[in-house]
């Protein structure tokens, strides 16, 4: 596949999917790697680290379209190299404003089969665009640039003729979705599938989080995964609101990952401009995990037992199950709790199982599963 992989500064794309490329390698699938930003530096050498976007947009432009001229030189014949990624972006938002980071007539000649947006926490972004560039932005401007990134390049994937290959992926918290998106660009043949689980209210219970996320690891495992949870700002601004009813101004983050490097030194975060982006937050939740499930090819909701025997059965649970059953999804649900399910989930589900393993042993007969051999393990 011909990938274009955008993302706004601060989602440090190039070591992530440095790393694809190197996990794909040696697996047997050669993925050659462009990465533009740093062709456009080779093509100016007189402009210092970090500030190439201060040049003039005319500049800007020059720099670009000669970066695209020889990755689509180099990517030919498309026989020669079947795999590529160009790492890009769609938009940028600087001191020239908001404007576009791309051309359709180069678009058009690199011929690209696939559009995948990377996506990461917003003050884990904000961390990395304020220690490598020296720009005032707050977490809304990140929040904003997110949303016009992945919107500027799901338009190019309609104009490029691949809509149905448009991605939102997120790197994950210590880039766990290295294979993800080596199997995106790989094997797109694959399963796509959306994981869904409780989140907020059972934060609480350690047990049940056990189980989870052992359903997420298998789910991940033999699929291809998108997983709401990688991007997990509501936990962000859950701790926004305690810090404010506990009248502080800071939320201290011990650490984080940065490109792939560890940063063990306390991340301060602002209480207020977490609260101001509360609204931000909820609604890109909304958006993004529905558009998750719009791009797969079936749900998989785990349902456990909270105590009591109630369903750990939450509403955004519900709501995912209705869309996608909505959207003609494939929707399987593995039903924990001894009492049964009501008929809004056994009407709208394609079969429900009693644990993960039936559900597991059911995929695997029906052929759903990665061929173990096709990536050596």
């Amino acid at each position: 596949m011909r990938a274009i992989v955008t993302g706004q500064i601060g989602v440090d794309k190039k070591p992530f999917l440095e790393e694809v490329c190197n996990t794909a390698g040696e697996r047997g699938s050669a993925i050659d790697i462009f990465n533009v930003g740093s062709m456009m530096y080779d093509e100016a050498p007189d402009v210092r680290a970090g500030r190439i976007l201060d040049l003039p947009l005319s500049r800007l432009a020059s720099l670009r379209r000669a970066a695209f001229k020889d990755i689509i030189s180099e990517s030919s014949p498309v026989e020669e190299h079947p795999n590529i990624i160009v790492n890009t972006h769609a938009t940028f938002r600087w001191r020239h404003g908001l404007f576009s980071a791309f051309d359709f007539d180069q678009m058009s000649l690199l011929k690209p089969d696939m559009m995948i947006c990377l996506v990461d926490n917003v003050e884990t972004v904000h961390h990395r665009l304020h220690q490598e560039h020296d720009i005032d932005a707050k977490l809304k401007d990140c929040m904003v640039w997110r949303e016009e990134e992945i919107l500027a390049t799901e338009l190019l994937a309609n104009a490029m003729g691949c809509h149905d290959q448009f991605y939102i992926l997120s790197r994950g918290r210590q880039n766990d979705n290295i294979e993800t998106c080596m199997r995106l660009v790989t094997r797109p043949d694959l399963r796509k599938v959306y994981p869904s689980f409780p989140m907020s209210h059972v934060v609480d219970k350690p047990d049940v989080l056990k189980e989870i996320d052992d359903f997420r690891a298998s789910i991940a495992e033999h699929f291809i995964a998108f997983d709401p949870a990688d991007v997990d700002e509501k936990l962000l601004l859950d701790l926004a609101l305690d810090a404010a009813r506990n009248g502080e101004d800071w939320i201290r983050l011990e650490e984080h990952t940065f490109g792939g490097r560890k940063d063990s030194s306390p991340q301060k975060v602002s209480v207020m401009d977490v609260l101001d982006i509360a609204g931000d937050i909820d609604g890109q939740i909304y958006m993004r995990d529905f558009k998750l499930i719009d791009q797969s090819e079936m749900i998989i909701s785990f349902i456990p037992e909270l105590e009591g025997g109630v369903p750990g059965l939450s509403s955004g649970v519900e709501r995912e199950l209705h869309h996608a059953w909505e959207h003609t999804k494939e929707v399987y649900v593995v039903w924990k709790p001894a009492k049964a399910p009501s008929p809004f989930i056994t009407e709208t589900a394609t079969k429900i199982f009693p644990t993960v393993d039936d559900a597991l042993g059911y995929f695997e007969e029906q052929g759903m599963f990665a061929q173990r051999n096709l990536f050596g393990h």
